[in-house]
């Protein structure tokens, strides 16, 4: 029912003047936000929330171009499936512009963003934004031209040489010397190619072929790429390249050690996210994952975590680090490129010297290690370094969830969730969370529909089932917005059910459940087009019988 140029009043541009902190400094809520110069082409005093021009394009790419003789642009509209919002139902928004923690979409509504480019952006959110140029809070407008400038003195010298550069030996003594476990280092171009070549390295050392992953939203990118779960049997997958694939629950040890049991001498490794960001987020139990390194160990497998998400995130060693672990080889992406592309995999040198020319292993790719890549990356490190900036994120982070938990509870929502240092996630379920099977269980149309009510609110949330991460822009001012926003949703919205019965035709329900920033007044107009088809489709020789919408104050009565 998105998508219908809907319109509700817009929250930031009215926002209270609380105080804001950052971990080099600080200024007011105001201040800062004075000093940010918006670039995007769109009313400054906007007082709306539209997606009319988000809706006209989404619209466009997916449309018939009667001069092009073509059906979409691009498959759904989208370049990522990700992006299209089907978890959370509605139209993805299309963005314009972004500085600190806050995006603009083209409607010119603002947001603050809890995604950071799918968790890229851990220092100022300022790598990917490199069309904007001042960030004053905390001296981040210092650290913006510096890291522009170093991004323009690269591009000077060529953005690709497709052959060796110091940058690389930089940033591989970088990783070496910052996460435990990794002894030789490859980039490659992203996460995806990262997994992807580490269990072919994986397979090549153990000259075994099985694999054993983990179940969550999002399958492992093992061999030719595994589909989405959901879609195991996905066109272009070929059965070979999914069947030596063993999957297992999260959190289960005893799973793990029956697949072992009934694969013995097959299974080259086991890879895993330490904690899941694929599922929403999940962390493991007390000596979970200590009980893999033995496991693997007994059995001559080896050990891969998947850090894409949690390196350098839960602290500057990543997983490894936080949880104390040593293991064969890891993954990393997204943040190690400060928000351009690159990945890379690691490990104990015995096994990374198969990789070629070292090994036989042979693995390329023409724009590894490209300079951009290098340059943003390596300034992304040297900040994360410096005293304070992980309890800074643990700081915000906490008062995140705790906040968000607290007034969910306060309504009357089952509602569960946690945090490690910058990456957080929640369910509307009352918990625990162990495993992806636990998350299914939640309330899906509840998050659904919160989702939606935030983001007319003005906070940019992942979709359903993936993390969200807070960045050392985010201030105490964003922390505080979120809180009440959500604090606002929760208290506000009720649920609207329709319910259809034989004979009946429609009949209107409300529940005190919560429905995303429902003004009831308008419930007419934003629903008239379902109301309108559910009625012709039960009109014939029946009568539709007529329902009333009660007041929040009524419905807040009813049963829960």
């Amino acid at each position: 029912m998105a998508g219908v140029g809907l319109s509700w009043p817009s929250k930031l541009t009215h926002r209270p003047n609380f105080t804001t902190s950052s971990p080099s400094g600080s200024s007011s809520g105001c201040s800062s936000r004075c000093a940010v110069k918006m670039t995007v082409t769109v009313d400054e005093k906007k007082t709306t929330f539209t997606l009319k021009k988000s809706e006209k394009a989404f619209n466009a790419a997916k449309a018939l171009i009667p001069h092009l003789c073509m059906c979409e642009l691009m498959p759904g509209g989208v370049n990522s499936p990700v992006r299209a919002f089907k978890s959370v139902g509605g139209q993805p928004i299309l963005i314009h512009s972004v500085k600190g923690s806050h995006m603009w979409d083209i409607d010119g509504n603002e947001y603050i963003d809890y995604v950071g480019s799918w968790e890229q952006q851990l220092l100022v959110m300022l790598m990917t934004r490199i069309t904007q140029v001042s960030i004053t809070q905390g001296g981040g407008g210092k650290r913006t031209r510096k890291v522009l400038t170093a991004l323009a003195e690269t591009m000077k010298k060529g953005t690709s040489f497709v052959a060796p550069c110091l940058l690389e030996n930089m940033m591989a003594e970088m990783f070496i010397s910052a996460v435990p476990s990794i002894e030789m280092v490859r980039f490659v171009n992203s996460g995806t190619e990262a997994c992807r070549g580490v269990l072919r390295l994986a397979c090549a050392f153990t000259g075994r072929e099985k694999i054993i992953k983990f179940e969550e939203r999002y399958l492992v990118k093992a061999g030719s790429g595994v589909a989405t779960l959901g879609l195991p049997d996905s066109p272009g997958v070929p059965k070979a390249a999914t069947a030596p694939t063993l999957s297992s629950p999260y959190n289960n040890i005893a799973d793990v050690e029956l697949l072992f049991e009934t694969n013995k001498g097959e299974i080259a490794a086991v890879i895993l996210e330490p904690v899941v960001g694929n599922s929403g987020f999940i962390t493991p139990k007390p000596d979970f994952l200590n009980a893999l390194c033995r496991i693997t160990k007994e059995n001559g497998a080896l050990l891969i975590f998947d850090e894409v998400m949690t390196g350098f995130r839960l602290s500057y060693g990543g997983a490894l680090e936080y949880f104390g672990i040593t293991l064969d080889l890891t993954t990393l992406g997204k943040i190690i490129g400060g928000g351009l592309p690159v990945g890379a995999y690691g490990g104990r040198r015995e096994i990374m010297v198969m990789v070629a020319p070292a090994g036989p292993m042979y693995q390329a790719e023409i724009l590894s290690g490209n300079p951009l890549a290098m340059t943003a990356g390596i300034h992304t490190l040297k900040r994360l370094k410096e005293p304070g900036q992980y309890d800074y994120l643990d700081k915000i982070t906490s008062e995140l969830v705790q906040g968000f938990l607290n007034a969910g509870k306060k309504a009357g929502h089952a509602v569960c969730g946690g945090y490690i240092c910058g990456m957080f996630g929640f369910y509307f379920t009352e918990g625990p969370v162990f495993n992806f099977e636990d998350a299914k269980k939640s309330d899906t149309a509840k998050f659904a529909r919160f989702f939606r009510g935030m983001l007319e609110e003005g906070v940019y949330f992942a979709p359903q089932f993936e993390a969200g991460f807070t960045s050392l822009a985010h201030t105490s001012e964003d922390i505080q917005w979120t809180i009440a926003a959500a604090d606002k949703i929760y208290r506000q919205a009720y649920a609207c059910t329709i319910v259809v019965k034989e004979g009946l035709g429609l009949v209107l329900k409300v529940k005190h459940r919560l429905l995303a920033h429902i003004k009831f007044p308008e419930f007419s107009c934003r629903f008239a087009p379902l109301l309108q088809e559910k009625q012709r489709a039960k009109r014939k020789g029946k009568t539709a019988a007529s329902g009333t919408i009660s007041s929040p104050e009524a419905a807040a009565e009813t049963q829960p």
